[in-house]
């Protein structure tokens, strides 16, 4: 399981824009349909990869507890689907559809979306102020697969309650580890 690093975006960096398809809707998702929420959570996820099948629930749970909060959430897969056919538009839907996420889940078969945010690896996070300034590129929590630490998300859950308080996210953010996006040839 090779393991990769965010790279650490710089932070204050502003949200790229974005013009996806909900594999759940089949309905186009657009950066600006989240204008007026205090936060914008971007998670680069996958259907596949180890790292992201070991947070998967409680990140359906995370999504489910700022439920009804000023927080859009987004999960976007930038995976080749075609190398990687668990991670094509059908097995994405299966897997919003088993964990219950109640977030859009959008395929960027292009993989430029994936570029413009400067995500490398699953799961890359991403938590934008309400001015989609960037303010947390980190973990979820400390867990990783076999670490025997519990998967909380805790560590997105703080930046998360920062953000929407209007404080900013705490400075010391570790970087998340996954599986690297799987690029196009």
């Amino acid at each position: 399981m090779a393991r990769t690093e965010s790279t650490m975006l710089t932070l204050g960096t502003i949200a790229p824009d974005f013009a996806l398809t909900d594999v759940v809707t089949g309905k186009t998702v657009r950066r600006d349909d989240f204008k007026g929420s205090d936060a914008l959570l971007v998670l680069f996820i996958c259907a596949h990869c180890p790292f992201v099948k070991h947070i998967e629930k409680e990140l359906a749970q995370f999504g489910k507890d700022y439920a009804g909060k000023p927080l859009a959430v987004v999960a976007i897969s930038s995976n080749d689907a075609v190398a990687y056919p668990a991670d094509n538009a059908a097995g994405l839907k299966q897997q919003a559809e088993t964990f219950g996420f109640n977030f859009p889940y959008l395929l960027d078969e292009t993989q430029e979306v994936a570029k413009a945010y400067d995500a490398v690896c699953t799961p890359d996070i991403f938590l934008f102020d309400r001015d989609w300034k960037l303010a947390y590129r980190g973990q979820f929590d400390g867990s990783r697969p076999g670490n025997g630490v519990p998967v909380t998300g805790a560590d997105l859950r703080a930046a998360v309650d920062a953000v929407l308080a209007g404080k900013p996210a705490a400075e010391d953010q570790k970087p998340s580890i996954g599986c690297n996006i799987k690029w196009k040839a």
